[in-house]
């Protein structure tokens, strides 16, 4: 069953935080750099599927929006992945579309040094730590770690449990794991309802805006039909 998608003002300014990002990336980089950005400012913004974290336009589409060949846009594509700024979830193979995902982090790492140069607001919403109830994770850094790594809860993986549906999340992305899945506790399963508890809002938006689809797979695969998941803080 799918997921209710998030509204609200929060999942909003994400969106435009990871687009200015992406913007004065670009904008304090190289000419090619400036050039890379454009493009897949214009490609996220048209096209980017918030609900499932994912990108799938065809090569064909992609050279008409940008006004280059085909070529182009497979060297493109190559820089973008190479980088690590676009993440392949599934290659494009016998006429099927390929799927990509941002790399939220990596977008945060390289446009870093240039957040006050859009305005101390955006600067702190960037930058500011994410504190917890508990001791494991103290910051989100948008870098490429975590300053205080989650306590791994993928040692038991008996199948059926919270932990296998971490084990199964880490082993599909061990990125998304660390910056936000490991963060998760499970509440409660009853009745087709699963609840998960989030350190904070901040946590809590993010994985339902960005990362709902593979979390409501994987717990599927572990505990059967789900016909609605809560997180909660």
């Amino acid at each position: 069953m799918e997921l209710k998608r998030l509204t609200g003002a929060e999942a909003g300014s994400l969106k435009y935080d990871v687009l200015t990002a992406m913007a004065i990336a670009g904008l304090h980089g190289t000419a090619t750099q400036q050039t890379s950005m454009i493009r897949l400012i214009a490609l996220v913004t048209a096209r980017y599927n918030w609900r499932n974290d994912e990108l799938t336009v065809g090569q064909r589409d992609m050279a008409r929006m940008w006004n280059v060949n085909e070529r182009t846009v497979k060297r493109e594509i190559k820089r973008l992945t190479n980088a690590n700024i676009l993440i392949c979830k599934r290659q494009g193979v016998r006429g099927r579309v390929g799927a990509y995902t941002l790399n939220i982090a990596k977008l945060g790492s390289i446009s870093k040094k240039n957040w006050t140069a859009v305005g101390p607001d955006f600067d702190d919403r960037m930058s500011k730590n994410i504190s917890q109830n508990n001791a494991k994770v103290v910051k989100v850094d948008f870098g490429t770690k975590l300053v205080t790594q989650p306590q791994d809860d993928t040692k038991v993986q008996a199948p059926g449990t919270w932990q296998s549906v971490l084990q199964s999340l880490k082993s599909t992305d061990a990125a998304s794991y660390s910056n936000w899945y490991a963060r998760l506790t499970l509440k409660s399963n009853k009745a087709g309802t699963v609840e998960l508890l989030a350190p904070n809002k901040f946590v809590a938006n993010y994985i339902q805006t960005h990362l709902n689809t593979p979390l409501h797979r994987a717990l599927e695969k572990e505990f059967g039909t789900i016909n609605e998941v809560r997180i909660s803080v």
